[in-house]
């Protein structure tokens, strides 16, 4: 079977990124507001599990139920994928964020893009310096808008755990991209929300919650709404596809660009203060991932390898080790 990784530099895979940018940045706030009357794993595992049956259903009408068919290979390792993402990594944010404050809980994740990095050096590969460099500027953007800003919004439970939330998401992409997944992306999709809204439902009943549906209320029920259809349907999608069609470092930029539209919308929705640190360190984020994304839009010359080496050449391997479409 042919593999083909996009350029990154089309349009088609920066309008998916900014999709993921924009939508996901805006997803803590919406958890936020659900998590006031919900609770966390259970409404997370309702909100996947809804996405998973309606793009189930979008995808047999438009392209035939035999698009949901996968080898059993490809459906496991997605729904281990789906574990790692959405129970290990969405999940645990919702609990985070019944410590912590949405735009703290966006500024640790952008924590991510520095884990993929190290995955990238532990497996052989050997990104620019710039890439590098990038990475290293924007989490020093993060610390230094975590020390000015969150000192007074959370506590060491919730940082915990979010830390955990970002280590269990930066492993699920990164396998994701070198163990054999359902070749639409879409699909690969349903099955990862599918397993990931299982085990989180599985999860909330596991440690007591209960859902009193008297007590929740509007804004959390908007908040799921929205979640359900621009977290999981449009943005989900979106990072799925991006996975298996770009860089994984580009990809990861992301986690850079989400605590800034998470403080945005704190200003404008939640009357939180943009100080001059708040500003600051986001320049420092923008410029971090400008030094990422200027280096992986370089085109690859055989004189040298470009940063996308390790998925480009996974993608030139057996099917075992293709990126997922």
């Amino acid at each position: 079977m042919t593999t083909q990784t996009h350029d990154s530099r089309s349009p088609l895979t920066w309008t998916t990124l900014s999709i993921v940018y924009v939508v996901w940045g805006s997803t803590y706030l919406g958890i936020h507001y659900v998590v006031q009357t919900m609770p966390p794993l259970i409404s997370a595992g309702l909100r996947f599990i809804v996405a998973a049956a309606v793009l189930a259903a979008v995808l047999a009408i438009l392209r035939g139920p035999s698009v949901l068919r996968v080898p059993w290979r490809r459906l496991g390792t997605a729904a281990l994928v789906g574990l790692l993402l959405l129970t290990g990594g969405n999940g645990m944010v919702g609990i985070a964020e019944q410590h912590i404050s949405s735009g703290l809980a966006a500024l640790l994740v952008a924590s991510v893009p520095l884990w993929l990095v190290l995955f990238r050096v532990a497996t052989g590969d050997r990104p620019p310096v710039a890439t590098v460099a990038g990475v290293l500027v924007g989490f020093g953007g993060l610390a230094l808008l975590t020390l000015t800003r969150g000192g007074g919004s959370g506590d060491v439970t919730g940082v915990a755990v979010i830390l955990i939330a970002s280590l269990s998401w930066s492993i699920g992409s990164f396998l994701s991209s070198r163990l054999p997944m359902p070749e639409n992306p879409f699909a690969a999709s349903v099955y990862e929300m599918a397993a990931g809204g299982v085990a989180l439902l599985a999860a909330g009943f596991g440690r007591g919650e209960t859902l009193h549906l008297g007590e929740v209320s509007r804004a959390s029920w908007l908040g799921l709404a929205y979640l359900i259809v621009f977290g999981s349907l449009v943005a989900f999608t979106s990072y799925v596809w991006l996975l298996g069609n770009a860089p994984i470092s580009l990809v990861g930029t992301y986690a850079y660009v989400n605590p800034a539209v998470a403080v945005l919308l704190g200003v404008a929705f939640a009357g939180e203060h943009a100080s001059w640190a708040i500003l600051a360190g986001g320049l420092i984020i923008i410029l971090g991932v400008g030094l990422v994304v200027s280096t992986e839009r370089r085109p690859r010359t055989d004189a040298e390898p470009g940063p996308a080496a390790g998925v480009e050449a996974a993608a030139a391997e057996p099917a075992a080790q293709e990126p997922p479409r």
